[in-house]
């Protein structure tokens, strides 16, 4: 599972309520108890999931030896699906419409022959439906670090997370929610006593032309600023063009930067469009500064991060904070067990987490306006025009 090995991808959820001093005997019984694969029907309705132990697609083998390791639980969930393809079903409808019709003179089908037509399909979908053919397995790998209350989901937030989260909250009666950029900077703000200044922060004009008050991919659901994340990444891109690319977290700990790899900007009013650059270093390339200078916003990023001598190259989405493709850079001969393998997790989440917070920490200061200032003269044309000429 690739929690334990290869390159990570996952996304973060905070788990509250869970009332126990530690993971024990009990919760693996309640992961047995669910395991996927116990329950299995021949309906097309259902979607069934269950605990897997974490090695490979129809592992149910649950200890507290094998998947408490270094005080998180490595697990997976398996949603299995037993759903005839519509392009199927839509084949099947139109051979037995095109079967009624042919011995009407209009080589049309009538209404009651429309209606026997697609209760045969229906039919039909059972019968295929319970041969088991059409049934698919779908595994997650999860990574639940009870101790500092949080679950990695490897995969992104949407109907699979939400199916994952629903069962992990009905078996052990916790309560799951999303980790973004905007939850995050709440959090912080609390933390720092700050949370009026971030309650009042709106979405920074960065470039000339009239303020937007939101960005046309923020979510109409959720009041947490994630906009954040894509002044984050642009802010990060403006330090390491102009200041410093190691820049100082909590803890006085250093981290060297490097954006890398991947860039996707995107118009914050949807008017531009989305335009993803590739290439070794993008924020070099001309066409990624015209787009940051036309009012388009980073909203994913790669990235190479080296703290305390360990190097994580990871790509990072704005505003969910989501991080896929992370890779735990070594050296050869190192020895790397799977408790260090879930340490790297926390220590690449939090040091994520850490420039984050010294961002969030410029955003709500009074200070702030003359990063904003300095961006600004930063992403105007005849800044570059002149810097490239010297």
């Amino acid at each position: 599972m690739p929690f334990l090995s290869g390159s990570l991808s996952f996304e973060r959820f905070r788990v509250e309520k869970f009332d126990f001093d530690s993971f024990d005997q009990e919760h693996i019984e309640l992961m047995e108890k669910h395991a996927a694969g116990k329950f299995q029907t021949d309906s097309t309705e259902n979607v069934h999931l269950g605990f897997l132990g974490g090695a490979h697609l129809f592992d149910q083998d649950f200890t507290l030896d094998k998947n408490l390791i270094n005080d998180a639980v490595h697990f997976g969930i398996r949603i299995d699906t037993n759903q005839i393809p519509s392009a199927i079903k839509n084949a099947w409808l139109q051979m037995e419409l095109a079967a009624a019709g042919r011995d009407n003179p209009n080589g049309v089908p009538t209404k009651s022959q429309k209606k026997d037509a697609k209760e045969a399909v229906e039919q039909r979908c059972e019968v295929e439906a319970a041969t088991g053919k059409y049934r698919k397995f779908q595994p997650f790998s999860l990574l639940w670090d009870y101790g500092y209350e949080m679950l990695y989901f490897g995969g992104t937030a949407g109907t699979a997370s939400g199916h994952c989260a629903d069962l992990l909250e009905r078996v052990f009666e916790v309560e799951l929610g999303h980790v973004s950029a905007g939850t995050i900077a709440q959090a912080w703000a609390i933390e720092a006593d700050r949370y009026s200044e971030m309650d009042d922060l709106v979405p920074a004009a960065f470039i000339e032309g009239p303020s937007h008050g939101s960005v046309a991919w923020a979510n109409e659901h959720s009041q947490a600023p994630d906009f954040l994340g894509n002044e984050f990444l642009l802010w990060l891109w403006w330090m390491l063009e102009t200041q410093t690319d190691t820049i100082t977290i909590a803890g006085d700990s250093e981290v060297t930067v490097m954006l890398t790899k991947t860039l996707t900007l995107e118009c914050p009013i949807g008017e531009s469009g989305k335009e993803t650059i590739t290439a070794e270093s993008p924020v070099k390339l001309p066409e990624a500064m015209q787009a940051i200078q036309y009012g388009k916003l980073p909203r994913k990023s790669g990235m190479v991060l080296v703290r305390d001598g360990q190097q994580f190259d990871l790509t990072l989405q704005a505003e969910t904070f989501g991080i896929s493709g992370a890779k735990i850079v070594l050296d050869d001969d190192a020895d790397f067990e799977a408790e260090d393998r879930i340490e790297a997790v926390r220590t690449l989440c939090d040091t994520v987490d850490g420039l984050f917070h010294v961002f969030c920490d410029r955003r709500t200061d009074a200070l702030w306006s003359q990063d904003l200032n300095a961006i600004r003269d930063w992403l105007a044309p005849q800044q570059h025009q002149s810097t490239k000429a010297a």
